[in-house]
């Protein structure tokens, strides 16, 4: 065997294995390390975070976010997180603009209002779940205008990442609730995502600790009580045993077939989990961050836009775009989700930000693109990618317990954690994450403490 086969051969007396560096991952990790557990995490990529993926131009006045960039609401785990390195959390509140009619329009009107008062006059969370396109289509009876009723497909489409005829109306309502996560503040950690990977990371003690990056998970074998995990490592195979492990592969991996390219084979089979996986959904998504020469909007309209943070453009392939603000940098962020951006994923990098610019004109009155001054164009494709295969997760109808199944652990052995596994409103989250990542290791403790 090699040198370093015989370097991971060695560590194999942790009491749990994890597997997955995002943050569940690593929240995971953390609180084992402080209960004075001993962990191993195996992670496939060449850095830790997973879907949180900060980079950073040393020019640039803003982070880039390829991966998760907002805070949406007071999250307590989030917030003590960027306490700990120092860093605050940004109010992003500001002006919405959208195209109506065909001009640049601000957006002042209660339209999300009026979508969760219809969902409430509807009692739909009293009635069987229907797709979400099939709410909207008899939401006339309820009071929603056809403009709202397009706002309230281009939103579920755009915020849950999910297609409209998939997605369950009830799991919709819950989120959508008044009072609930998107009636709360939406914030930007100063300096991006990066701040609460670092002060996960900084809990975990190398004694009690290995982080083991480019570690491709194969195969896990398991039985009550004991774990055998076997992959590759720098081509090299190797076999881990521990009598416990977390799982925190996104819902895209998970749901592979097990002979398909990059599916961790389980033995037994996770046959408990099956309805619970055929019961969720992998959204996409696609976003472009451009980086202009300037933040040429705030010079148009003798700088009518300057406080912009949202630009709509409903009917475009990209909807959406939003500024760096409260920081002031030449960064427009492109965003598509759910079927528009399924459609767009298989295109190549170059021809998604032909796309996303193409949309962008359509919001500035045709303004030609030389004029735009683009200096580069970002893009990470979480479709396309092995370790992802899709953003974030949506509930199917008819399916509003399977996110709290397959979060459930397995003959106190196999534990799940991930945005996939989080309920109480927080599910496709970095808030969704954390807690359950922190809900797996409190079961994982008291497993051991009963063993």
């Amino acid at each position: 065997m090699g040198l370093a086969n015989q370097r991971i051969m060695a560590n194999d007396s942790c009491d749990v294995v994890v597997i997955g560096a995002g943050v569940a991952g690593l929240a995971a990790a953390g609180e084992l390390v402080k209960a004075g557990r001993s962990v191993l995490i195996l992670e496939a990529r060449d850095r830790i975070g997973g879907r949180l993926w900060t980079r950073q131009e040393p020019d640039a006045a803003a982070p880039i976010e390829l991966g998760a960039e907002f805070v949406h609401g007071y999250v307590t785990e989030t917030f003590d997180l960027l306490h700990q390195v120092g860093k605050a959390a940004l109010d992003t509140a500001g002006a919405h603009w959208s195209v109506r009619d065909g001009r640049l329009q601000q957006r002042t009107d209660d339209v999300f209002e009026r979508i969760q008062k219809a969902l409430e006059d509807a009692n739909v969370l009293g009635e069987p779940d229907v797709s979400f396109e099939e709410f909207v289509k008899r939401s006339d009876r309820y009071g929603l205008s056809q403009e709202a009723q397009t706002f309230a497909r281009a939103f579920v489409e755009g915020f849950d990442a999910a297609d409209p005829a998939r997605a369950s109306t009830h799991s919709i309502a819950e989120e959508w609730r008044s009072g609930g996560m998107l009636d709360a503040p939406q914030f930007r950690p100063l300096g991006g995502y990066s701040s609460v990977l670092t002060a996960l990371a900084s809990v975990l003690d190398r004694n009690n600790t290995r982080l083991q990056l480019q570690t491709l998970v194969r195969t896990v074998r398991w039985a009550r009580g004991h774990v055998e995990v076997g992959g590759v490592f720098l081509d090299q195979p190797f076999v881990i045993k521990a009598s416990k492990a977390i799982l925190t592969l996104p819902l895209g991996v998970l749901q592979l077939p097990p002979q398909a390219h990059g599916a961790v084979r389980f033995t037994p089979a996770l046959d408990q989990k099956s309805a619970a996986l055929a019961g969720l959904v992998s959204g996409s998504v696609l976003k472009v961050i451009l980086r202009f020469r300037g933040p040429f909007w705030e010079q148009l309209q003798g700088g009518r836009y300057r406080d912009a943070v949202f630009f709509h453009s409903p009917g475009q392939t990209f909807p959406t775009f939003w500024t760096a603000r409260p920081v002031q940098a030449p960064l427009l962020n492109a965003w598509a989700g759910g079927p528009k951006a399924a459609r767009l994923s298989d295109a190549s990098d170059s021809d998604i930000t032909r796309q996303a610019l193409h949309s962008l004109e359509s919001v500035f009155g045709g303004l030609p693109p030389g004029d735009l001054q683009l200096e580069a164009a970002y893009l990470h494709n979480w479709q396309r990618d092995p370790f992802a295969r899709g953003a974030y997760s949506y509930v199917a109808v008819g399916n509003i317990e399977a996110r709290r199944t397959l979060g459930a652990p397995l003959e106190e052995t196999l534990f799940f954690a991930g945005e996939a596994t989080a309920t109480d409103g927080e599910a496709g989250t970095v808030a969704g994450a954390l807690q359950s990542g922190m809900r797996a290791a409190r079961e994982v403790r008291a497993s051991l403490a009963r063993a």
